[in-house]
């Protein structure tokens, strides 16, 4: 399966790197991945994932968002000072970017995991996005995940250590992420937006997902208008895949049955 990589402009000005897997023969959509919190398009699951829709007939891309830090690679965060001056609005001038530059005839699929998940429904509640069917994997159901007492440090400091496991850097959430949130709250009221959204929408979530918890996607489909929920039996928040994973990797029981769920969709 060919990959194409690419290089466009997204927020501020800043890089966003990306991934297309073509389709031998007829396609049937486009589908665009969003990666989450501290992730990037070869992280875990993407590229397996990727593939599998490109076999099925899914024009797919992956991108790393300008300011995750990450460049083309898979490596360190190269871009630390990126990665401190992200928000939401920073994802959904990236999502307009990417789907722009995917943009054909054919409809258009949103996929996006974890934080990927929130942008998506965001730039989808704002009116800042058309496309024709979205996808939150183990999404939050708010923009704002932080207690009062971080919020406080952050407003304080000027940020937030956030180290990462990966790569044992010392990352940090700059307040803008949060000012941004205390300026414009309406556009920032996630589960609110969500029902201004008209398009389809399944809502993936592990029953076993510790980071974000499974009740958070149960919420999403509460309020949105036409929507489903996809509980995945046993699945954390990676749905039990390793990082890295390789793209002809044989997948978990639960990756297995979130490629069931999405192939419905792309061939329907």
């Amino acid at each position: 399966m060919q990959q194409i990589n690419w290089q466009i402009e997204g927020s501020g000005g800043e890089a966003i790197h990306g991934t297309t897997h073509a389709v031998v023969g007829e396609a049937t959509c486009n589908l665009i991945i969003a990666h989450g919190f501290k992730g990037y398009k070869e992280y875990g699951l993407f590229p397996w994932l990727a593939n599998k829709a490109a076999e099925a007939g899914a024009i797919t891309h992956r991108f790393n968002f300008s300011h995750s830090g990450m460049l083309a690679g898979d490596g360190p965060f190269e871009r630390p000072d990126l990665f401190e001056a992200a928000s939401w609005n920073t994802q959904v001038d990236d999502l307009q970017a990417v789907i722009a530059h995917c943009a054909t005839d054919l409809p258009t699929i949103l996929l996006g995991h974890s934080r990927g998940g929130v942008a998506i429904l965001l730039a989808a509640g704002r009116g800042a996005i058309s496309v024709e069917y979205l996808i939150p994997l183990s999404a939050p159901s708010t923009c704002n995940p932080l207690s009062e007492e971080m919020q406080q440090e952050m407003l304080r400091n000027g940020f937030l250590e956030s180290p990462s496991s990966r790569t044992d850097q010392k990352l940090r959430i700059g307040r803008i992420f949060l000012d941004e949130q205390l300026a414009d709250p309406e556009q920032h009221d996630l589960l609110a937006l969500v029902e201004n959204i008209d398009v389809p929408i399944t809502v993936i979530h592990g029953e076993d997902d510790e980071t974000v918890l499974v009740s958070s996607g149960e919420a999403i489909v509460k309020v949105a208008k036409n929507a489903i929920f996809k509980p995945i039996h046993g699945g954390n928040h990676v749905f039990n895949t390793p990082n890295p994973f390789p793209i002809d990797g044989e997948p978990s029981t639960q990756l297995a049955e979130v490629w069931n769920v999405l192939e419905t969709i792309i061939r329907s």
